[in-house]
């Protein structure tokens, strides 16, 4: 059975998707695996109680992968194809949180058939990353 997101036609501006994302330990360390990144502020806690954070955090692109998991699966999902994403990093990712990851279709344009989207991942109600996705959803018949 394929799966399929939602096609650019059935698209509208304010349409929101929404995912919660429990960081541990065992998901940075997975993450730092497989991304190779193992700056100790996320590994090591006797190093990162030396930062300006105090304990271990994550990954910044650890919750860049909750949105694209958002766009990917939910809005527009399943045959989205992602083409630019900005983010503004706000706050740390500390283990033990949950990242809630907010997609909102703020433009469409159907010539080129493409979406923009407000991106969002909070954390208490915080923001931690603030951003705008521009992605191209699958299009009816095409």
């Amino acid at each position: 059975m394929t799966k399929q997101g939602k096609f650019f036609e059935d698209l509208s501006v304010g349409d929101t998707a929404e995912m919660t994302f429990p960081v541990t330990e065992k998901v940075i360390e997975t993450f730092a695996e497989v991304s190779q990144d193992d700056n100790p502020v996320h590994l090591d806690e006797a190093f990162a109680k030396t930062t300006q954070f105090g304990t271990r955090i994550a990954h910044g692109m650890l919750s860049a992968g909750f949105i694209s998991a958002v766009i990917g699966t939910r809005l527009p999902g399943y045959g989205s194809i992602y083409l630019s994403q900005t983010m503004r990093f706000r706050r740390p990712v500390k283990i033990g949180d949950e990242v809630t990851v907010r997609a909102t279709i703020t433009a469409l344009d159907p010539e080129k058939g493409r979406a923009t989207l407000e991106t969002m991942a909070l954390v208490g109600g915080k923001p931690v990353v603030e951003g705008e996705a521009l992605v191209m959803p699958p299009r009816r018949g095409a």
